[in-house]
């Protein structure tokens, strides 16, 4: 008898703690999840807040696609285009720069299209276009894929999936990074998550400090006007941390190896 009152006790408790745990739930991009940095920040953002943040990390495009639907309380996504309909169409309210980082152009050491030290992206891509050289693309809508897509539009190129060097994948960064390895192919990156792939030997950047390549993210929070049910008092207390100083330096603080992988917006310090 005094077992089964334990249990029940017990059950109660357990109950009552996810009944009262504070959470919300932040449509991201696998960048920063496969990069490592939420693993970093969120612990910090709990411990001065009390607040979990329950992360679905998918391209920026579905991440966009699942704020649209009220299915996530906050965003954070890096494609300025995709961010400004966002809220313009009425999805989002007060996008705010977060940080930055860039994209590389990463492929086999032995470079069949020649081109390491490129500092043009678009030439990069021209000549990988001629080589007919393996080319992993993400395909997955996110906002490294639409990145891609624009740098192909700018070069004049309309790469075919069907022509057999380029290769649409459907996947994360991780797992183009992982397939492209594979493959000896070329990939676009963001260069945190390479920082956090294990599989550089069959890989190395070849192509980088192109300004095209530039790679901001923004925080978004879902319009409660049109979705009251969002938690938007804790969203946005996560929205202003991860603006304000102590969130920037967790952000900043986050390294690999030694290397800063991402910075504060421009024209911002840390302290």
């Amino acid at each position: 008898m005094i077992r089964l009152l334990l249990l029940v006790l017990s059950l109660v408790a357990t109950r009552a703690a996810i009944a009262d745990e504070r959470f919300i739930t932040l449509s991201s991009t696998t960048s920063t999840q496969d990069s490592g940095l939420f693993g970093h920040i969120l612990p910090i953002f709990h411990a001065a807040t009390g607040i979990d943040v329950h992360v679905v990390a998918v391209g920026t495009g579905q991440a966009l696609t699942i704020g649209m639907r009220g299915d996530a309380d906050a965003l954070l996504v890096h494609d300025r285009i995709g961010e400004d309909k966002f809220v313009a169409e009425g999805y989002g309210i007060d996008r705010r720069d977060v940080m930055y980082n860039d994209f590389v152009i990463v492929g086999p050491s032995d470079d069949p299209a020649h081109i390491r030290g490129l500092k043009d992206a678009r030439t990069a891509l021209t000549q990988i276009a001629a080589a007919k050289a393996p080319f992993a693309s993400r395909g997955d809508d996110s906002g490294t894929n639409r990145m891609e897509l624009r740098l192909w539009k700018w070069a004049g190129i309309q790469p075919d999936p069907h022509s057999g060097w380029y290769r649409d994948l459907g996947q994360g960064m991780g797992p183009t990074l992982n397939i492209a390895a594979g493959m000896n192919a070329y990939t676009l990156t963001d260069r945190a998550t390479w920082a956090n792939f294990k599989n550089r030997q069959d890989l190395e950047v070849l192509s980088e400090g192109d300004p095209a390549l530039f790679n901001p993210y923004g925080s978004i929070l879902v319009n409660p006007a049109k979705w009251p049910e969002v938690k938007f008092n804790d969203a946005k207390m996560w929205h202003e941390w991860l603006t304000s100083k102590p969130g920037l330096n967790a952000i900043t603080s986050y390294k690999i190896n030694g290397e800063e992988l991402f910075f504060p917006p421009r024209g911002e310090t840390t302290h």
